[in-house]
């Protein structure tokens, strides 16, 4: 198991590359959350929404395909769930990785000297990052926040500063309940009436006790409005308020002016396999 990230010596010594989940937008500014990790000692900090549109790539090519109920895996604890009460649906999971362990992948490759930390809005996928050989230290919300009153880092820098590499704009909404189904390009290959979308985990389980053998895909969240409800985050903003705060930051992120060479394409990710077959 990995050592938890508050637990590493900061400011940091050595090179370490962070990944950030688009969820941190509920709980810290952007683009002052980059200046402020770097205070921290981060070398490298980039955001998972490249990992997202490769995870996107990989189901749209499977539903594609698919015939029957196809459930979505990107949440572990909607995982962990099925695998523990529902074992009938294990064989409806997508085998595919989560945009954490796509992005871990990527990011191994890109920068194989540098020793890598998730930073994440929720316990599930705490577990999911120390089970992963792709991630060296786990930090959630609260934790962070501590770290910088402790290390008496204000996030108040203004400048023009983006996350290293890999920038994605259109899945900054992943962390919205239904914004893997959103970006995923389905249109034209599954009927909209034929998509499931549900986030909280006792309306998750109401469906699955009585699933529709109507639906084609099951896009679900563990948490109450997708990851931006998680017991990590440090916001008691409403759900609505959450989710306007992460389309805000869509809409500013699609003015920026963002240098080709740190745009996330998916010739970045060639070789390298996204499926998952542990599930």
């Amino acid at each position: 198991m990995k050592k938890d990230g508050a637990l590493l010596k900061f400011p940091l010594k050595g090179k370490y590359v962070i990944m950030v989940a688009p969820s941190f937008i509920v709980d810290f500014s952007y683009p002052e959350i980059i200046h402020a990790l770097k205070e921290l000692g981060f070398d490298k900090v980039v955001e998972l929404t490249f990992g997202a549109k490769l995870v996107n790539h990989e189901y749209h090519k499977i539903l594609k395909d698919s015939k029957g109920l196809k459930i979505s895996t990107v949440c572990p604890g909607v995982v962990d769930v099925i695998n523990k009460k529902y074992s009938q649906y294990k064989k409806n999971l997508i085998k595919v990785d989560s945009p954490m362990i796509a992005m871990g992948k990527v990011v191994r490759r890109t920068y194989p000297k540098h020793k890598i930390v998730f930073l994440s809005p929720c316990n599930y996928k705490k577990i999911e990052a120390e089970k992963s050989s792709y991630v060296d230290y786990v930090i959630d919300y609260f934790q962070l926040k501590k770290l910088f009153s402790e290390n008496k880092i204000k996030l108040d820098k203004k400048s023009e500063i983006h996350f290293d590499k890999f920038y994605n704009d259109y899945t900054k909404i992943y962390p919205l309940g239904g914004g893997l189904s959103q970006t995923a390009h389905l249109k034209r290959i599954i009927s909209k009436k034929d998509i499931k979308v549900i986030d909280g985990i006792s309306k998750v389980m109401k469906f699955l006790d009585k699933s529709s053998k109507s639906v084609k895909f099951f896009d679900c969240n563990f948490c109450t409005g997708g990851c931006i409800g998680g017991p990590f985050v440090n916001s008691r903003l409403s759900v609505s308020k959450k989710r306007k705060k992460v389309l805000s930051y869509l809409k500013e992120s699609k003015r920026e002016n963002i240098p080709e060479m740190k745009k996330g394409l998916i010739l970045k990710a060639e070789g390298l396999d996204f499926l998952n077959h542990n599930l």
